[in-house]
């Protein structure tokens, strides 16, 4: 029987990168629809629960996808809603790729240093990738602040983090890199999760601090995010702070990815969200 599944976007195009991790992941065909919101969920949710006798039901599953966190959450649930015992679909939540690149940034800095009890400062977290960054920081036990442009966005960010996963985040207004290095001053761990092309910090606000650690940044398109870095390190020391790039910890990424997408058809009851995602990460990296 062959294993289909079904990409369920909230952008208008269904991604590219998502439905090429999916046949990689092992499914045999995926069906892609875009644009899609609570409201128009249903009929699509029913097609994939009732089509198959309940021993065949694992061999179909659906992936929520999309550039907005908020939108992809909201819809993850929606598709929940509709199912009943006996009448359900194993379904995975990674709006732009915020589940996978957050849990294989925050796994490789857990195999670098401690994160339990240290500070960590989420730079531009406001996004999918940064706020699931920040949310896997904070239940490994560290004491995490986001920063973002505009403090009602970022609060707003938090508020939607702390009413899902019961974190606690601080919001730090911080425009530009002399802010952001003020952000980091005291902080033993910083990810960058900009937009792509966008430098954050310039090496000179973070080579001689010396209260930092770890440094993880998920841009790969130069400039990158944290200047002084490079996109390939794998753990590298430079200044005296062990350095992850977005290529370093990209191949774990994909890794995760794949291995999530072949979970998804070993059983038709797996919810797969930043907490079992995560913990994925930490036993592959």
């Amino acid at each position: 029987m062959k294993k289909l599944l079904f990409q369920f976007d909230t952008d208008f195009h269904p991604s590219v990168f998502d439905t090429v991790v999916g046949y990689d992941g092992g499914a045999d065909h995926v069906i892609g629809y875009g644009g899609l919101t609570p409201d128009t969920i249903k009929p699509l949710v029913e097609g994939a629960i009732f089509t198959r006798p309940p021993k065949d039901k694992k061999n179909t599953a659906i992936f929520v996808g999309g550039s907005n966190m908020q939108a992809g959450q909201q819809l993850f649930a929606a598709v929940q809603s509709h199912f009943f015992p006996g009448f359900q679909v194993s379904v995975m939540l990674d709006s732009n790729g915020s589940n996978t690149t957050a849990a294989a940034a925050v796994a490789k800095l857990a195999s670098s240093g401690v994160l339990q009890g240290k500070k960590a400062v989420v730079l531009a977290g406001t996004g999918p990738v940064g706020q699931r960054a920040a949310v896997m920081l904070a239940l490994e036990g560290a004491q995490v602040s986001i920063t973002g442009r505009n403090l009602a966005k970022t609060n707003d960010a938090c508020d939607l983090m702390k009413a899902r996963f019961g974190v606690d985040l601080t919001a730090v207004e911080a425009f530009d890199h002399a802010a952001r290095a003020d952000a980091i001053a005291d902080a033993q761990i910083v990810i960058a999760a900009g937009a792509a092309g966008v430098e954050l910090l310039s090496e000179q606000h973070w080579r001689d601090n010396a209260a930092l650690e770890m440094i993880a940044d998920a841009n790969a398109t130069p400039p990158l995010g944290i200047g002084g870095t490079d996109m390939m390190d794998k753990g590298v020391a430079r200044h005296c702070k062990i350095i992850w790039g977005a290529i370093g910890f990209g191949a774990l990424k994909l890794a995760l990815h794949r291995a999530c997408v072949a979970k998804l058809f070993e059983d038709n009851k797996l919810v797969l969200d930043a907490e079992n995602i995560f913990a994925l990460a930490k036993l592959m990296a």
